[in-house]
């Protein structure tokens, strides 16, 4: 089973990502415990840190913060590194290295927002692979345990995507550099563009756990972004939507999608919650944009 991050699709997305681009540039303490196996007692560092005072408290925090540090360093693998080196140089044919950088570091960003709902979940998957012009893609070695989970594993992206996109309008509100408001926009239009409600986007996983009917709305909300884009990704994510309604028709799903009713609301709200930020958030960052300009 795969999950495909659409967060870019060929042609008009390309001519619409141009003109941002351009107003952009005018002209812990850590613990040592023996096997239980042998005879020695188990003892822990933290006596150590508590000596050193002040400086041996942040020293405990540092290395404490420094296992998130080695989760992503593991999440990115040798061919993840490799694929975004080249999504990097392929998208500053178009925009320039700085922007290209910072927009590939936010699709990395939307894809450790799954990993690390996948580790907690214990749902295995492999590390993610960049296509130029396409998006991310990231396998999932396992089937979530039901839909709420794979809801969750759905928010994922999308919530920690809308954070970094927050961080870059922060960044640009506070140095009315263009470049980041124009991340911050490319990144709300993309984890916004994700939330349409239809199987493989995330904003499919997301909604199948209130109701894999809601995908009927997608396959509307779908069919007009795809002509007034003629995007053939996104046509075949149509194609791929329409036999994930089918499946999830079939009785032995019955039990994947029954799920508590505190759970559907939950999920829900934070849907809702998500469109009205990234809406805001491109409202806000366009106008910043054009400020500037």
């Amino acid at each position: 089973m795969s999950e495909t991050d659409m967060l870019t699709s060929s042609g008009n997305h390309v001519d619409e990502l141009r003109p941002i681009a351009s107003t952009a540039y005018p002209n812990s303490g850590v613990t040592y415990r023996l096997d239980e196996s042998q005879s020695a007692p188990s003892r822990s560092s933290g006596g150590i840190f508590r000596r050193l005072g002040a400086l041996g408290v942040a020293a405990a925090f540092l290395l404490g913060k420094f296992k998130y540090l080695l989760m992503v360093l593991k999440f990115a693998k040798f061919h993840t590194i490799i694929t975004m080196m080249v999504a990097v140089w392929a998208y500053a044919q178009i925009w320039g290295a700085p922007f290209a950088v910072g927009f590939v570091s936010l699709i990395f960003i939307h894809e450790c927002g799954h990993a690390l709902v996948m580790r907690h979940q214990n749902v295995p998957a492999g590390a993610p692979v960049f296509i130029p012009f396409v998006g991310a893609v990231i396998a999932m070695r396992g089937r979530p345990r039901n839909a709420y989970v794979e809801a969750l594993i759905g928010l994922g992206g999308p919530f920690l995507g809308t954070a970094g996109a927050v961080v870059c309008f922060a960044i640009g509100w506070l140095t009315q550099q263009g470049i980041w408001y124009a991340l911050a926009y490319t990144g709300f239009m993309l984890n916004l563009f994700n939330m349409i409600p239809l199987s493989p986007l995330d904003g499919g996983r997301i909604v199948g756990v209130l109701s894999p009917w809601l995908w009927i709305a997608g396959f509307g909300v779908g069919s007009f972004v795809f002509f007034q884009t003629r995007s053939p990704i996104l046509l075949l994510i149509l194609i791929l939507g329409v036999f994930s309604f089918i499946k999830s028709l079939k009785k032995e799903n019955a039990a994947y999608y029954h799920i508590h009713y505190q759970h559907r609301m939950a999920i829900g709200a934070a849907y809702f919650a998500l469109l009205l930020i990234m809406a805001i958030g491109m409202w806000g960052a366009q106008g910043a944009l054009g400020n500037l300009s």
